[in-house]
């Protein structure tokens, strides 16, 4: 009988055995679940270079300043597009911005103005244009090399588009019977000051009969002296020109006499 005992395992060493077996099967349940997961996030990796690989070679057209174009702050959508510095562009779907125009809605924005400096390759945003009375971003620009800086008031209506970086041809009239004649083909604004009130002439106080913005003119010595004089024997105005007007100055006349002089 003893014997016959002694041939079968205590409880002990059979729970012990049946507590390493279950230890085996969880280990093994893990490491297929471990798996599993380690597959999906493969998988689910693929996917996502798959699809940003499709938006990097997906296009979408959008509109963007022209290359070696510039928009200045103040410059309608229109004249923008008139004047070729606005073209439809292939622009990868990922690097679309918020807010970026299509050609089609360009129509209804003709009357917005930039209000701030858009440089080539920029796409146009909707917040970057608006309308009359929105604050323009506009700044000061340097001094070029060479040059100086003239402050003049010309008559100018409230309003104007001059800004800084406008290039203006300034006339000169003397008198009703003599034909107006330019002074000077091209001059850089530097910048635009507040608006001052224009008094007439002999009256220390007076309704103000008209306003002009104060401008601060880049100009050669010659050129400063030829303003000086020129309001001295007239009155002078401005026009506002771009890269492809044609302007010549007077080789005859009161503007000939005073470019002569110098």
């Amino acid at each position: 009988m003893a014997g016959f005992l002694g041939g079968i395992a205590p409880d002990s060493e059979w729970g012990a055995e049946g507590s390493e077996v279950d230890r085996r099967r969880l280990m093994i349940v893990v490491a297929a679940v471990i798996a599993a997961l380690g597959v999906a996030l493969v998988f689910v990796f693929a996917r996502g270079a798959e699809n940003r690989a499709a938006e990097k070679y997906q296009t979408t057209k959008v509109v963007t300043v022209a290359a070696g174009k510039t928009v200045l702050p103040g410059e309608s959508i229109k004249s923008a597009l008139d004047s070729g510095k606005l073209s439809e562009t292939d622009v990868p779907k990922g690097s679309v911005l918020d807010g970026a125009l299509r050609g089609a809605e360009l129509t209804d924005l003709d009357d917005k103005v930039a209000l701030t400096t858009l440089f080539a390759g920029e796409q146009l945003l909707s917040t970057k244009f608006g309308g009359v009375g929105d604050t323009v971003d506009v700044a000061t620009l340097p001094l070029p090399a060479g040059m100086i800086a003239k402050p003049e008031s010309f008559d100018l209506p409230v309003g104007s588009f001059i800004l800084p970086g406008s290039q203006l041809a300034v006339f000169l009239t003397t008198d009703a019977s003599t034909p107006t004649c330019l002074l000077i083909d091209r001059v850089s604004v530097l910048s635009v000051g507040a608006t001052t009130t224009v008094v007439p002439e002999g009256e220390e106080e007076a309704p103000a009969v008209g306003a002009s913005p104060a401008l601060h003119l880049a100009v050669t010595q010659q050129q400063f002296e030829q303003i000086e004089d020129g309001q001295k024997r007239g009155v002078l105005s401005v026009a506002l020109l771009n890269s492809a007007s044609n302007v010549k100055v007077d080789k005859t006349g009161p503007c000939a006499l005073i470019r002569d002089a110098r």
